[in-house]
């Protein structure tokens, strides 16, 4: 016989048998908690912590047995009972408290300031805005992904996540007194998606969202409670006369409409809360009767449940907690599954798997009956059996279920056991969590929606880091977040004994730590950063010294201003713009002499850092590279510098000034006497053309031009004896001169002046370059009369360049030179040159 309690012990059926209803009982908690009659509770879902404050309005007798605490604190209790955290709260009335959905406890007072609390006391303060502190916040709704507040002016602000943003205005609803009662529904269970609140006015009920204030025309109002259920698909409401009612949203389905007098209660009611989605259950002192839908009429069906003193209810997705003053409870519809293996007299394909087990414990041969009546249904079988064992709260039926399954799967020829190894492996999780000592009683249900990793984040919230650590590995999860949360406790505990030699020994720990169980793939620098935070600076450097990522080293050495150590690491990553993101950063924050002063100190580590800041300031910042240029003596970039500006300039003292800047600076280095000497002479021609300029009234542009363009320009535009003393003034050597000559003349058609100029002395460049650039320019007929003073043996193929034919056939015969004209006969363009050349070559016979 089993000594275990079998699970439909506690079964209670509804609904003619169909349905039942079970109570588990999670923990005992005699003398752990104070007597919650007289406090504010706030509970937090999913196997949450309560928090509890003293309900001011209420008197409470002194001496009583029981833990007691001041009305400015609030206590923390996991649902065993044990004390998690306890805080004195010193900002004002408290409006509300609540939690949100990874576990950390929002309280909020009457000025709109709230702060967020974690499990080890630690907060951050966020503010509804100065609006909300001139009203004044009257009441408001917390739930896991926000809150909503009730202003002094009966006007709706939301808050959405928790991260400090900026409170958005609901619609108005016109209110001219505070509601009787409210509630929200969050908006991942509203249709819209947007956060809806429904406020219990006169008789009626209306919802208010982002954009508009609806009347949903009831009239039963009004009313004392009002809560959604956990899909927000329904309601249930409470009047002040007693009447429970149970309705959908949007107000078009009644599932319930019962008088609460009727289940033999007295007092008032103390909480209207859902047990799922199935069914409401309504607590008073001593009593707690679980209320839900009948086929057969509205007024439901009804379960009581007997408790000692004063209840609290925490709603959950697939049941509801009941923390009494003594017990913790969980009160749930049974899950199908083990409807289906553990009714009485049940005849399905898993009750009849779960009974051949048995008989086959027995060694009974009804088992080998049993597995082939349900041969064709085995697989279904086993599903349930895998399904239930993860529904049932005791290690003991557990097993069973896992034990009959996995006898099961063994007559079929193909099983994919992945779903039994994942319900081993969460089995495993949920009973080590539901420990009393540590105080999670997670269902199956609310583990697949919180997900392990969130529960491995409450555990190290806890400070639970063993088992933490032990879970992640168990489920072949990265450690990382528990690694870094120890990390972060480590050195918070360890500040106030920080003494010499205590930063090597934290940093030993944490990189041992780290190194063994993570790997060495765990990121240090969040753990520098905490250690920052908390002073420790050098136990922060010397951990960053572990970080093999610089991207994440580099911020917080900024954040810690060890200036030139980012800029290092940020130059040895090879990331230029991890080495732009240092340098504008350090070009924000440092005076320019120290910015410049770093980058210069670091020498030839740093050269890649400070070409790039060359690239940057060339594009972006022209003052700050003549800075950086002349801070670190560097003349001939300065003068660069300046000459690269001065052709970007139109204004001409500009580009003077430009001009005899870099000449300063060039004379100022002793190797660059040439380059000074050029900007002496570049500032001579300027001015020389600002004269040429003023002398032609300005109608024509001489500045900025070279030497040979000004000399070019003064031939084009009849300015001879300026072209001269351009000439004279810059030793413009005579062959230049005279190319310079010819091609202004030869482009302004004055062949008369060019002849003149050809006979005014001898040419230094020769003939020849006047004959080939007339010809470039397409006049033939003024080239050729050059080539008579060209040398002798040029001329016969210069006056072919210059298609003279007959020219050139008589310089042939005038030198007695047979085979140039033979040549010449061959590539004569046409039959009457030809005879003429013929001719000429007979007569020289």
């Amino acid at each position: 016989m089993d000594t275990v309690q079998h699970p439909s012990a506690t079964w209670e059926a509804v609904s003619n048998g169909i349905v039942f209803y079970r109570r588990q009982q999670l923990y005992t908690l005699p003398g752990k908690l104070p007597n919650i009659a007289d406090y504010l509770i706030a509970g937090c879902k999913n196997g949450g912590p309560i928090a509890l404050m003293r309900d001011t309005s209420k008197l409470v007798a002194l001496g009583r047995g029981g833990p007691a605490f001041s009305k400015s604190q609030i206590q923390v209790y996991s649902p065993a009972g044990e004390g998690l955290l306890l805080f004195s709260w010193d900002q004002g009335r408290i409006v509300r408290f609540g939690w949100t959905f990874d576990e950390r406890l929002a309280v909020l007072n009457e000025e709109g300031v709230y702060r967020l609390y974690d499990l080890q006391g630690d907060y951050q303060q966020f503010s509804l805005g100065n609006e909300a502190a001139e009203m004044g916040i009257i009441d408001a709704r917390i739930h896991e992904n926000g809150l909503v507040a009730l202003t002094g002016s009966l006007t709706l602000l939301e808050v959405k996540d928790w991260e400090g943003g900026r409170p958005l205005a609901l619609a108005n609803p016109g209110l001219s007194e505070p509601p009787h009662s409210w509630a929200v529904i969050p908006p991942d269970q509203s249709i819209s998606r947007h956060v809806e609140v429904l406020l219990s006015v006169d008789a009626t009920i209306l919802a208010v969202d982002n954009l508009e204030s609806a009347d949903q025309r009831v009239a039963r109002g009004p009313f004392l409670h009002v809560s959604p259920s956990p899909n927000g698909k329904f309601l249930a409401l409470l009047t002040f006369s007693g009447l429970l009612w149970v309705v959908s949203s949007d107000f078009q389905r009644e599932l319930v409409v019962l008088d609460t007098a009727t289940v033999g209660a007295e007092g008032p009611v103390n909480q209207v809360e859902w047990c799922g989605n199935d069914a409401v259950l309504v607590t008073w002192n001593d009593l707690a009767s679980l209320i839900l839908p009948s086929r057969d009429n509205l007024a439901g069906e009804t379960l009581r449940y007997l408790y000692f003193g004063a209840t609290f209810v925490v709603t959950e997705v697939d049941g509801a907690r009941v923390i009494g003053q003594d017990v913790c409870d969980f009160i749930q519809k049974v899950p199908a599954s083990s409807v289906s293996i553990f009714r009485p007299g049940s005849t399905s394909s898993s009750a009849i798997l779960f009974a051949a087990w048995e008989s086959f414990l027995l060694r009974s041969p009804k088992a080998d009956e049993n597995i082939r009546s349900i041969r064709s249904d085995l697989a279904a079988a086993v599903n349930e059996c895998i399904d239930a064992a993860g529904r049932e709260w005791e290690p003991h039926w557990q097993r069973k279920l896992l034990s009959a399954a996995k006898f099961g799967w063994g007559f079929l020829d193909l099983y994919n056991p992945t779903d039994f190894i994942a319900m081993g492996q969460a089995l495993k999780v949920l009973n080590a969590v539901r420990f009393y000592e540590i105080g999670i009683p997670l269902t199956y249900s609310e583990y697949q929606y919180v997900s392990p990793a969130h529960l491995i984040n409450r555990l190290t919230s806890r400070n639970l880091h063993l088992l933490a650590i032990r879970v992640s590995s168990f489920l072949s999860l990265k450690p990382d977040v528990v690694l870094k949360h120890w990390a972060s406790v480590k050195i918070a505990r360890s500040k106030s004994s920080a003494v010499d030699g205590e930063d090597d020994e934290v940093c030993r720990l944490i990189v041992d730590k780290f190194e063994k169980l993570g790997g060495g793939e765990v990121s240090y620098a969040d753990i520098a950063r905490r250690a920052w935070e908390v002073g420790r600076t050098g136990l922060a450097t010397k951990l960053l010294d572990h970080e093999t990522r610089a991207s994440d080293q580099v911020p917080l050495l900024l954040t810690m201003k060890e200036d030139k150590v980012a800029l290092v690491k940020a130059v040895d990553s090879g990331d230029t713009d991890l080495v732009y993101h240092v340098l504008l950063h350090l070009h924000k924050r440092l005076p320019l002499g120290s910015f410049f002063k770093l980058i210069e100190d670091g020498g030839e580590h740093l050269a890649p850092a400070s070409k790039l800041l060359q690239v940057y300031a060339r594009e972006q910042n022209r003052e700050m590279l003549r800075d950086f240029y002349y801070s670190d003596d560097r003349r001939v970039e300065s003068a660069t510098l300046a000459l690269d500006e001065a052709a970007q300039m139109t204004d001409p003292h500009a580009v003077m000034t430009a001009v005899n800047a870099a000449e300063k600076f060039f004379s100022e280095d002793k190797d660059r006497p040439f380059e000074a000497k050029m900007m002496n002479e570049s500032v001579r021609l300027l001015a020389l053309q600002q004269q040429l300029e003023k002398d032609s009234d300005g109608k024509v542009k001489f500045f900025g031009q070279s030497v040979s363009e000004t000399i070019r320009t003064c031939l084009l535009n009849g300015m001879s004896k300026k072209a001269d003393r351009v000439k004279s003034d810059f030793k413009v050597p005579d062959k230049r001169f005279w190319y310079l000559k010819l091609h202004a003349l030869t482009a302004m058609r004055d062949f008369e002046a060019l002849d003149a100029f050809a006979r005014s002395r001898r040419s230094p460049i020769g003939y020849e370059a006047f004959v080939r650039h007339l010809v470039e320019t397409g006049h033939l007929k003024q080239a050729a009369s050059f080539v008579i003073r060209c040398d002798g043996p040029k001329r016969v193929e210069l006056y072919v360049l210059c298609e003279d034919w007959r020219a050139a056939g008589r310089e042939c015969k005038e030198r007695g030179d047979k085979k140039g004209m033979e040549q010449l006969r061959k590539s004569c363009p046409n039959s009457l040159i030809a005879r003429e050349l013929d001719q000429l070559m007979a007569s020289m016979k």
